[in-house]
């Protein structure tokens, strides 16, 4: 099957499915190649095409669709608020192997809605409204939306979804999460549940998805098809499978410290730079860690923050991982924190 048709599989199956998080400077084909390695994700977002009146379609994010190698759909997301502008890449984008279409109604980056694009486009639902329009008639193929759930207020979903409702989409994806919370909590589940009861499209859940069994949770409580998750498999590409597991009622497997020293090392060849210096390679790794971080002990995170060399980068890993006790590498916060199901009650 082509993307298409393995993307529409997935729509239509009775499986919940997985899909990657579109992140920016993040998941380029190197960081999917390395997921799908892990089990990796059923479908890959993009990262946003910048859309506007003289632009063209990013070269990177071009080299990788043409370079995936995962053998899973690819989804080709848009940015931008310029309606000629984003037919005219919609209908590009389409030429090429992608599964569909996705407009970023999402990205909290001020860079970014503060230009009326992204999560700030939540602030003009008539505006949406005639992007809708305009994209569901020019793209052939199908053609999906990411979305929050309002830019400042939880209630402003009520205004959007009746319009997400009415242009006859193919999947839509709600972050729980307004644009103004960023990545704090809580995630506003019981509004994917309403989108979900809503939508004639299959819903996608996105917003702090950290272990196989509270995922499960949340496709229950939200009704949602499938599970979008960014940050979460940054942490422990295992998650993906593990998720699986739980709901195939298999037992989880989880990964040993030396595993995740092995992910860790992986991770830095996927993304090294030969032009790059050691020092600017080590930062760049860092957010990568500061993610994987979250399911270490102290001070690991403490000390993987101030190294300046590979050397010390992979002696304070290994300092802490170089062991075979299994990890759950789930946020250490979480031990303390709120189920799903209780972050919704307490709304």
């Amino acid at each position: 099957m082509n993307h298409q048709e393995q993307f529409d599989a997935l729509l239509k199956s009775n499986t919940p499915f997985l899909a990657l998080a579109p992140m920016q400077d993040v998941t380029d084909s190197a960081f999917w190649n390395l997921m799908h390695r892990y089990g990796g994700a059923d479908i890959y977002w993009t990262e946003y095409f910048r859309v506007h009146a003289v632009s063209r379609p990013e070269k990177w994010i071009l080299k990788s669709i043409a370079e995936n190698a995962t053998c899973r759909p690819v989804i080709a997301q848009m940015i931008g608020n310029d309606i000629p502008s984003l037919i005219r890449t919609a209908k590009e984008l389409q030429q090429l192997p992608v599964a569909a279409i996705d407009l970023n109604l999402g990205c909290p980056a001020p860079i970014v809605y503060r230009k009326c694009a992204g999560g700030g486009l939540l602030r003009e639902p008539l505006r949406i409204d005639s992007i809708l329009g305009a994209l569901r008639e020019a793209v052939s193929i199908k053609f999906t939306v990411k979305t929050r759930v309002g830019f400042s207020d939880v209630r402003e979903f009520d205004t959007l979804l009746p319009i997400f409702a009415k242009h006859s989409l193919d999947a839509l994806t709600v972050h729980a999460r307004t644009v103004a919370q960023m990545y704090r909590l809580p995630v506003h589940y019981d509004l994917i549940r309403q989108a979900s009861e809503t939508m004639s499209c299959p819903v996608i859940a996105n917003g702090h998805v950290y272990s196989a069994a509270q995922a499960q949770e949340l496709l229950a409580q939200t009704k949602a098809r499938g599970l979008m998750i960014g940050r979460g498999v940054i942490r422990s590409p295992w998650l993906f499978n593990q998720i699986r597991q739980q709901l195939q009622g298999e037992p989880i497997t989880y990964p040993t410290g030396r595993e995740v020293l092995a992910y860790i090392r992986a991770l830095w060849e996927s993304q090294a730079s030969f032009d790059a210096a050691e020092k600017i390679q080590c930062e760049r790794m860092k957010k990568f860690i500061n993610y994987l971080g979250e399911g270490v002990p102290a001070p690991f995170l403490h000390q993987i923050r101030r190294s300046q060399t590979e050397a010390e980068f992979y002696r304070i890993c290994g300092e802490f991982l170089d062991h075979d006790r299994t990890m759950l590498l789930e946020p250490l916060a979480e031990a303390a924190a709120p189920t799903a199901s209780t972050l919704a009650d307490n709304l």
